[in-house]
């Protein structure tokens, strides 16, 4: 899956049209008529998108590209680097997009402002020293250059000046700056695209066609630059993209997930998701992989791991109260994992409220001990996300 789950974190992003060309976050119950009377488009429904059923075959660098017959897709960047000296940063750099309307629906308009995509970005740096945690979102039409992306011949999706641009067959350049914070990292990916879920089709619930086409690149060696307050640290360490595409949304009674990615210093990697319903349960759609030092792979199904909670934390800010800490087991690997946040307060308060933070591993595999780093996201905690999405 992904956490990225997102096609459910953006009900709709629309751009006004008009004027200042404000952007308008939309976040009740039925986005598609008041898209369209703001873009002066029909009413659409998710019924008119395409749907993920059955794998479908990817090649690269095109499906690191757009795939507009789909309602929603996101690029979705982290990674924790540390300077030579051992001062550690954790970053994520989010690249959403969201159809306005069908291809099969669109007509020709001859404005070079002319929407048929949305486009939102998510921009946080967590400077764990500093302690402190920045989040900065961007709202814009997929027109006239603003926003975009691209596949064959070459990958690259932008909002502005926050861009993704692969500048080698293995190879990207991510870069993004605001209010005195920015992020220039070279990315070179050790193992190749993963696929998730069933030869990369990933299930979120009973619904035919409520999954998604999901795939991650897990090691991603990277190199660069991190600025905080004008001062620049030449930092490395590792990323993570997740990359997905459907049409499709939660399920009724899921009310929100919490999603891990974990590198381990022994060169293998975890993804597990567990969607919650409202009666305190975890849906057996969660799912996970385990992807060893050598690439290949052993996707979990809900029965094969367990996350338990070890403490929590209550957000000064929206009140949510989330948990902060956890046990990680996977008995069928040997793996017993214990993860922390690097910083406690890790939360984006933007047009959504969720929780998406650096964090630090210390385990076991098979009585043998390891460390590692990754992220984590929490959301439905500060609002419950049943209805809304």
């Amino acid at each position: 899956m992904n956490k990225k789950l997102f096609r459910w974190l953006i009900p709709v992003v629309v751009l006004a049209v008009l004027g200042s060309g404000l952007a308008l976050w939309w976040s009740a119950r039925s986005p598609a008529a008041v898209q369209a009377s703001l873009v002066g488009l029909p009413v659409t429904s998710s019924a008119d998108f395409a749907r993920a059923y059955q794998p479908l075959p990817l090649a690269f660098p095109r499906d690191h590209g757009p795939h507009p017959d789909f309602q929603t897709e996101w690029w979705y960047y982290t990674g924790n680097v540390q300077t030579e000296d051992g001062r550690r940063f954790g970053y994520q750099l989010t690249f959403f997009r969201r159809a306005v309307q069908p291809v099969a629906e669109r007509v020709a308009r001859p404005s070079a402002w002319a929407i048929e995509q949305v486009y939102l970005a998510h921009f946080t740096l967590t400077d764990v020293a500093g302690q402190g945690f920045h989040a900065f979102e961007r709202l814009e039409r997929g027109a006239a250059g603003l926003a975009g992306a691209a596949g064959d011949p070459n990958y690259s999706v932008w909002l502005r000046d926050w861009s993704v641009e692969q500048t080698g067959p293995d190879q990207y350049h991510l870069r993004a700056a605001e209010q005195g914070l920015a992020l220039d990292l070279t990315l070179n990916d050790l193992k190749g695209a993963i696929l998730q879920g069933e030869q990369g089709l990933s299930r979120k619930g009973p619904e035919p066609g409520n999954a998604s086409i999901y795939y991650s690149q897990t090691r991603l060696q990277s190199e660069g630059t991190i600025t905080v307050d004008a001062e620049t640290f030449a930092v490395s360490g590792l990323s993570w993209l997740d990359r997905e595409f459907s049409t499709s949304a939660l399920s009724q009674g899921q009310v929100g997930w919490d999603w891990f990615s974990l590198q381990l210093d022994d060169g293998s990697e975890i993804m597990a998701y567990v969607l919650r319903r409202e009666d305190g349960s975890i849906d057996v759609f969660s799912k996970g992989i385990y992807i060893s030092p050598d690439g290949s792979t052993r996707l979990l199904q809900r029965e094969d791991f367990m996350i338990t909670a070890t403490g929590q934390w209550t957000s000064p800010h929206s009140r949510g109260v989330y948990p902060s800490g956890w046990t990680v087991e996977i008995p069928a690997v040997g793996l017993v994992l214990e993860v922390e946040p690097l910083l406690k307060d890790q939360e984006l308060n933007l047009s959504f409220i969720y929780w998406e933070g650096a964090v630090q591993v210390r385990g076991k595999h098979n009585e043998q001990a390891l460390t590692g780093f990754g992220y984590v996201e929490l959301t439905g905690y500060a609002r419950s996300l049943e209805g809304q999405l």
